[in-house]
Order: C-alpha cells, then structure tokens, then sequence
C-alpha cells in the first residue's frame, strides 16, 4: 500500500503563558484573520484545526464582531474543525465536574456553529485522567490524542508487553479502569512534527526524508499523521505550494491537507491487530521521572486553592441550592451559572491553573475566580431566599414571633457532622429611624440576653453563643431602593450531627426561659490543652508539636503526627528539585509554644505554633544559573546562609462526634526557593495507596519503576489521600492542596503533602522570572485527618469530600410555608457511593445527578430524589432508551435525569 501523509494544520493556543492574555489574544487576533484569508483565496488549503476549544471563537468575536459570518461559513462548510471543548483544561487539577462541564459546554457552543471534531483532544495536558476512555465513551467518542503520559518505544526498541504504560506505535488501545476502550494516538513526535514543511526541493527533502523516518518509526500503518504548527504558531500561508512539492518529491507517497476526520476514517480501516493497550492513568510512570510535571501541582498553591473554594461554590453549593429552588419557583439561572463555569474554566488551561505562566497571568487568574465565585455567591444567596421563605418556621415558635429562626443546609451530596458558627441579628435599627450614630449607640447600649437554640421539634439543642456586636448591614429589595440599617447580632455556635446530604434543618434562636445551665458535659480538651478526646479520637499534643491520636475504634495508636517538613527548592514552576546533599529541616526541632483557643464540651481549639529557622533564600549562585538557562538537575546551587523565621501556625480542632481531625495552619512566608510540607507517618507498611482522582478513587503504587530517576515521586489528589493495610487505615483530607508522596521512612509509609513550594522561575524552553512564584505571603492551608478499620473507608473519603464543603446558614423570619422545617431532598444509604452534580438540564430543567463508585466493587443504586423519577442518560443529559441501571459497576460514572412523578 502506498504511504499516505496527513498534513493537519493547527496552532496550539496556549490563551496565557510566557506572555500576558492580551498579548496572546492580539495574535490569536491575526492568526484567525489569515486563517479565514486562506480560506477565501486557496482552494487547496482545506482545513484549520482550532486547538479543540470554542472559547477561541468567542476570544476572537471580542476583537472582529463583523467577522462573524466568515466564521460561520467556513465551520459549516468544513474548514474550520471547532471543538469539542470549551478550553483545554489540566485533567488532574480541576474537578471531576469541570472536566464534564467542559465538554458539555464545548460540544453546545460547537452545536450552535455546526458540529465538533470528534476527538478527545488533549495535545499537552500535563499527564492524562484514567478516566478519560470512559467520558469519551459516554459522549460518542472513540478517540483521544495525547502528548504525554505514554513511553514511547518503537520497532527496534525493547518488548513492551509488560509494561503498561507503554506502547511500540503511536496508536495503541486505552483501557479505563471500567473496562472502557478507546484508540488513543500519541503525538510520539509531538503536536509539531509537520511545523514549517519547507517549499524548496533541497530545504523539502531534508526535512520530509527525516520526518518520514521518525513518523514510520512508530505508526502502525501506512497512514502518517503531520502536525502542522506549535504553541501561538502563526498559519503557513504557502503550505499548498509545499504539498504539492512534497508529491513531486515523493512519486510513492501520498501528501494530502487534511483534517482529523479523514485521517481517523482511513486509520480506523487499516489498524493491525497488535496494538499494544495502556491501561488507567497516563502520567509517565515508566519514564525517568523527571519531566512528568506533576510539581505544577504545588506552584502558586494560592490558585489551587482558590479553585477549590470556587468549584465547591459552583458544583456543591450554588447549583444544589438552585435546583432545590426550582421546585418552589420554577426557575433556574442556566445563564448566570453557565457565565460563571465559563469564567473559572478560563483559569482551567494547563498553563493557568498549574501556575507555570507569568505573574501577569496568575494575577488575571485571581481576578477571574473572585468574579466566579462572586457570582456563585449571588446564585446561591438568591436560591436559599426563595427556598427559606417558603420553610414554615411559624411551629418553631409557640409565641408566634418570639425568636429567631435560621436554616442550615448541607448542600453536599453525603451525611455530614460538623459545627456551624454563624451570626443572628436579634434587633434592627433602619436609618429611617434616626442618624447612624445615634442608633448605633442606642443599640452598643442594649444588655445582652441569655438565648438557647431549639430545633424544629422544639427541643433545646446543646449551643453556645460565643459573642455580640452591632454593626451596618443593608437589604436590597427587588422593588425598591437600599434599605441601610444597624442591627444588633449574637454569634451562635451549634453541632450538626449525621446531617443527611441534599437536606436541611431549622432552628429557633430564642430568649431563654431561664439562665442557662453550665454544661454536665465534660469539655473535648483536657491536661491544659494537651489532649482532645471524643467518642472516636483522642489526640494527645506532644512537646515537640507533633500528635499520638487513638482510633479508639480499633484501639490503633498513630504517632509523630502533624512535622512540617522544609527543604530547598531550585527548580521552577514545573519541577521540584532540592540542592544536592541537603538536610531538611524539622519542626519538632523548632521552638514549640501550645495554646487553647477554644474549648467546650461542642469542640476544642488547640494552637500549635512552630518557630522554624529556615535559610532565607537559595545562595547566589541560583539567579545566575537561571540565567545562563542550566537545566535545574544540573545546578549546583545550595540554600543561603542567611536564616529567617518562618512562623507555622496550625490550629487543630476536634468536633463533638466527629471521626475527623482537622487543621488550618497559617504560614508566614518571608523566605524564597523552598517547599514546605506536612507529614503524617502511617505506622503501616503497604505496596500501594488510594488518592481521588477524576470520577476515580485510584490505586498507585507506592514504589516507582526501575527507570525512574527523580528522587521524589509527585502525585496528584484532589480532596484524600488514603493508605491502609488489611486491618487499619488512615485518610488525610485536603482543600486545595493537589501535591502529596508517599514516603518509605522507617519501615513505615509516610503520607507527605505540599503546603507551599516557592520558585522564581518559569522554566521550561527560556528564562522567564517569576518574583511572584515565590509566594511571599501569609496563607492558610486547611486540611483533615481520619481513621479507619477494616470497614469505614468509604466513609472516610465521604468525609474528606466534604471538609470542602460548608454548611449554609440563612436566618429568616417567623412566617407559614409550604415546605417543612427538616427535610432531605435525596436519600442515598451507600457511602461508596459520590454523588457531583445535583443540577438541571437545560433543555427541559429535569433534575440531573451524576455519581460515581468510589469502590472497586459492584454496588446497588439507591438513589432516590424527592418526588421524582429517575431517567438514564449519557454524560451530555441525553436521554438513552436503555432502562436505569439498578447497579453501579467498579468505577462506573452514573448519569440520570428526574422528572416530577
């Protein structure tokens, strides 16, 4: 069969990176102007592939309204393939969720235009999900192209049958951990192995004889594919001519211009039936461990956490709330969520969210996920208004008006427990009523009462009211003007025990009929703050800062919890590397103060605060290698001198009946080029751990192959990390905090995560500083601890999810209403089930869940939602005929719409 070559012409667009936004956006600006050029004067120039993301059009639109026609006839008439995302997202740091919405978004804007490219098209994602082969399945895909995660071999290369991630061809099978399967096609010559064909016999043979020989290096057909651009490559306005020498050069090749499509089509006929198959995650895993980039997942933790804090508003608290809200008003804010999922999936580019751009670019990300969740705020604020107000609260008060009532909601999709603070106004002073002085005065005069909480049975509830202040608020009615007031508040504190998910409950704020009694209960600390206990945990604060806590569960015993960890860092954005021959420092070799910040029998505080002495930056050598451009494994830099004092602050906190721990620590960074972490050693000795991943509760091991060369072993997590032998196990929980490693010390495994890493430079193919890497800040990193036996772990990872997501309290008045004052609007009993989208379809406002199975296991579904029935569909919300599942396969993504009985 004669050769056949694909010259696909594209340009990667990175939308930020080495250079601002804006910069970027004006030669996106004239990249499309001479694209659409081509189109309009060279028959033979077929095809442009726009990168896979739609948000270049609208990009585009910004600067060329007019040129919306042209736009429109050359997607339709097929030149300009489009989609079929919305940007090209980094897989393992934005959620399970974003990744759906960003094809969902993607394929409708691509719709509108005419139809996306159907392929999964990720050219540089930093390593891919192990998912990926089922979400292409769910959407009608049977394709993806990669740049990363995949070790290449080729013919003359080693047998690749026993390694996983590794393939003899550029094409190859991908198997998810459900048993989905599709073709994955390797850039194995990466997404540039056709750039810049050159249009002069002499300059043209060179160049194809080499790019043929690596090309037929590793395809398993006769069908070659050509990528024609690079990162912000401007189109090659003489690419016909090259074709068309390229044939006369080559009589027994074909060279054609062509799109995805009809290289896929011609593929798909001719695959051999020995391609090798890579199964889950692909991250490199068999390489040298160098370039795997998974240290993006430390730069700039500061976005990391922003993008918890958002998606969580987004995904568990703004779309829950207003799905809830539908059923009293009809309506839902498809516009206004959909407005904000596209402003904070544009800081979800792999060089936007792992940090490794520019300042410029990092300050731009803040400001899009303040507005993000500005308005995920606005959204839920509004849903709970038109829910509480239909919440009878009048049987929560025999005088009829005679209290405060509040309602909280927990908005995530499992049984919470945790303690709610939250401030009640008990007295309101509008301005008409006089200056704002004067009421601010008569109110600060105003003697405090004692007041008790009661529930909707009317029951006392244990609480505490913690303090009082009178401060300015205002309303802002919709059929009128501001309404400016001061009011008097009181600062309540309540437990919330096995709250259901999806749910909520109503309290009374009331006058106590008579003083209140001092609890009988004994307070969580005692031994002057040294030791918290409750019904599941007792924790005992050693000398040197660290914990011994029981599981008293299983009666386990963990010890040398809680060291932070210091070390130098002289790498860059992308990648963690410490001076040679360093020691760490500890800070259990630091100054330890301890404190009691809180304490009652509801939940205790304790602050542990560490003096770590820590050199104050690399040694002088650093900038200059950074400068000549040495690579960071050759550097001979080592840390200063020069020390400082960097202040690590952790508040530990123990609830009531909670099973969880839980931290914040502040830090007080004044140092440059060094990576802080926490550690918690395990006491356990296992081959493998657990981490969340993408609709994945995934399985890594704990050693790294025999070519791996990097001393670290960076891996990614988004809200656990989990380790457990046959009889005890412990989960550590974070938010926003993407970067852990399992450690071997002592004959135990020890879980480390990344609190902060601090860098001053870009890195990658020049020099680029970065001051603002080296997060000279103060930051507070927040994280959990749990345990478990030989069951529970599921609802550990149940746990660790929702740290992320608060309750919300609203206060209200004392009116009648339809809807009761408890009530749970879902019902689901098995924990190895997550649930993460609780949403409406926008074609016909149906409810929408979507779930996954956290366990390897087959498990019945027993999803139930309020007043509804449930209807299978696919990841898009289409409805399929076959009927609802009555199970959820090991690691099978669920999607259902409801429909009112």
């Amino acid at each position: 069969m004669m050769k056949k070559v694909y010259i696909l012409s594209h340009s990667h667009w990175d939308r930020e990176w080495y250079l601002p936004y804006e910069q970027h956006h004006m030669r996106l600006v004239e990249l499309i102007d001479d694209v659409l050029a081509l189109f309009e004067t060279d028959p033979e120039f077929k095809s442009f592939h726009l990168d896979g993301q739609t948000i270049i059009l609208e990009d585009y639109l910004q600067v060329r309204p007019e040129k919306e026609a042209l736009l429109r006839k050359h997607i339709e008439n097929g030149k300009l393939k489009i989609g079929p995302f919305y940007i090209l997202q980094d897989a393992f740091l934005t959620s399970s969720e974003s990744n759906v919405r960003n094809m969902l978004i993607g394929i409708e804007d691509s719709r509108k235009w005419g139809a996306p490219v159907e392929v999964g098209y990720f050219p540089d994602t930093f390593g891919n999900m192990g998912q990926t082969p089922q979400l292409m399945r769910q959407v009608g895909f049977k394709t993806a192209a990669f740049g990363r995660g995949v070790k290449t071999t080729g013919f003359n290369n080693a047998v690749v049958d026993d390694e996983k991630y590794a393939s003899q061809f550029s094409e190859m099978w991908w198997k998810g951990p459900d048993g989905s399967e599709i073709l994955g096609l390797l850039f194995a010559n990466w997404y540039s192995n056709g750039n810049e064909v050159p249009d002069t016999p002499e300059e043209a043979k060179a160049f194809w004889d080499q790019k043929l020989a690596d090309a037929e290096q590793y395809a398993s057909t006769d069908h070659l594919l050509m990528m024609n651009g690079c990162d912000h490559q401007p189109v090659q306005k003489n690419l016909s001519k090259a074709i068309r020498l390229a044939n006369e050069l080559y009589p027994d090749v074909t060279f054609i211009h062509a799109s995805f499509d009809e290289y896929l089509a011609a593929l798909e006929k001719d695959l051999p039936k020995n391609l090798n198959t890579v199964t889950g995650e692909l991250t490199s895993q068999e390489t040298d461990g160098w370039y795997t980039l998974a240290n993006t997942a430390s730069s700039r933790m500061y976005l990391k956490q922003w993008n918890a804090r958002v998606s969580r508003q987004l995904e568990n608290i703004a779309e829950p709330l207003a799905t809830m809200a539908y059923e009293e008003t009809g309506e839902y804010p498809h516009d206004q969520l959909t407005y904000a999922w596209k402003t904070l999936m544009q800081n979800h580019p792999h060089d936007s969210i792992c940090g490794c751009s520019v300042d410029e670019v990092h300050r731009e990300n803040v400001t899009r996920f303040e507005k993000a969740n500005e308005v995920g705020k606005y959204l839920a604020d509004e849903a709970a208004a038109q829910l509480i107000k239909n919440i009878d609260t009048a049987s929560l008060s025999e005088e009829g008006s005679n209290g405060y009532p509040f309602v909280v909601f927990n908005t995530s999709g499992s049984e919470k427990t945790g303690s709610v603070t939250t401030w009640v106004e008990v007295e309101r002073l509008p301005f008409s009523e006089g200056m704002p002085q004067e009421l601010y005065a008569r109110l600060k005069e105003r003697k405090g009462l004692d007041f008790e909480v009661k529930n909707a049975q009317g029951e006392v509830v244990p609480s505490h009211i913690i303090a009082d202040k009178v401060d300015f608020h205002y309303d802002l009615p919709k059929d009128k003007f501001r309404q400016p007031f001061v009011a008097r508040y009181v600062q309540v504190e309540l437990l919330m025990t096995d709250v259901p998910g999806l749910s909520w409950q109503t309290f009374l704020l009331a006058p106590a009929a008579e003083k209140k009694a001092a609890s009988t209960e004994a307070n969580i600390a005692s031994s002057n703050g040294r030791v918290l206990e409750n019904r599941w945990l007792k924790a005992e604060i050693k000398d040197n800062g660290t914990l011994t806590v029981e599981n008293k569960d299983t009666g386990k015993v963990y010890e040398n919890l809680l060291q932070f960890e210091d070390v130098g860092d002289i790498g860059n954005e992308y990648i963690f590397k410490q001076p040679e021959n360093e020691r760490p420092i500890y800070s259990m070799d630091s100054d330890i103060e301890v404190q009691t910040v809180k304490n009652t029998e509801l939940a205790a505080a304790i602050e542990i605060t560490a003096n770590m002495e820590i050199p104050v930056s690399a040694d002088e050598r650093l900038e200059e290698e950074q400068r000549s451009m040495i690579e960071f494994r050759y550097r001979e830099a080592q840390r200063s001198k020069e020390t400082t004092t960097m202040v690590v602050k952790t508040t530990v906190t123990l609830e009531k009946d909670s099973r969880q721990l839980k931290f914040a620590t502040k830090i007080v960074n004044n140092s440059k080029d060094h990576r802080l972490r926490v550690l918690f050693p395990t006491s356990l000795q296992t081959d493998t751990h657990f981490a969340d991943s993408i609709f994945e509760v995934v399985e890594r091991p704990n050693k790294v192959n025999k070519d791996w060369q990097n001393p670290t072993n960076p891996q990614h997590t988004h809200a656990f990390v989990n380790l457990h032998d046959a009889e005890n196990g412990m989960t550590v929980a974070t938010v926003g905090l993407n970067e852990y490693e399992v450690l071997a010390q002592n004959d135990q495994q020890t879980i480390a995560v990344t609190l902060l890493r601090s860098v001053g430079e870009l890195g990658d193919w020049g020099y680029f500083p970065t001051p603002e890497a080296q997060c000279l800040d103060t930051y507070t990193m927040t994280y959990a601890l749990s345990f478990h036996g030989q069951k529970g772990i599921e609802r550990t990872y149940q746990e660790a999810m929702n740290v992320q997501v608060p309750f919300s309290v609203y206060q209200t008045s004392v009116h009648s209403g339809s809807l009761k004052p408890d009530t749970q609007f879902i019902a689901q009993t098995d924990e190895r089930l997550a649930l993460t989208a609780f949403k409406r379809n926008k074609e016909n406002n149906q409810i929408v869940t979507r779930l996954y199975n956290l366990a390897n296991e087959e498990v019945s579904l027993d999803l139930k939602v309020m007043g509804h029935e449930a209807q299978n569909c696919n990841l898009l919300e289409e409805p399929e005929k076959t009927a609802n599942p009555s199970v959820v396969e090991p690691f099978e993504i669920v999607t259902q719409s409801w429909q009112k009985n």
